[in-house]
């Protein structure tokens, strides 16, 4: 599982020309899951989001996770994140899980967010989505289980 952390001052999904959900500060988090992926895998990766201080202290130093600032998280599918580019140019996603597994992790890793007490929007899984938001840093991180 991947997850690519960005800090925001606000996030906007759009779906069909039309917002679908939007946060003030907070996590702007792409989401891609793995074939091989389990329950294991979401749970650890969210944990280290709901943990990550990536926020500012009264020091400017960044020391302050979600719960400190009152943040939100917006959480958009993303099986691209497991595009494999090594041959040619178009890339493979081969690596990438198919619904209805994929969806049904993707799901328990918004609630386990969710259940932390952190305020979650999220798109639609498998739609086009057009993201808008200002990325405050930049700040991005990124979380592989793998590595974890």
């Amino acid at each position: 599982m991947r997850v690519i952390i960005q800090r925001v001052k606000y996030a906007k999904c759009h779906i069909d020309n039309q917002v679908y959900s939007e946060i003030n500060q907070g996590f702007m988090c792409l989401v891609g899951i793995k074939n091989g992926d389990t329950a294991k895998e979401v749970e650890k990766v969210a944990k280290k989001v709901i943990g990550m201080r990536i926020f500012d202290d009264a020091e400017g130093k960044m020391n302050l996770n979600l719960a400190a600032v009152n943040g939100e998280v917006l959480s958009i599918s993303q099986f691209t994140l497991y595009g494999d580019s090594r041959k040619g140019n178009r890339p493979s996603f081969v690596e990438a899980m198919k619904p209805p597994v994929a969806s049904d992790l993707y799901d328990y890793f918004n609630q386990l967010i969710s259940e932390a007490g952190i305020p979650i929007k999220t798109g639609i899984f498998g739609a086009e989505m057009q993201i808008e938001m200002i990325n405050d840093g930049p700040i991005t991180i990124i979380l592989d289980s793998e590595v974890l």
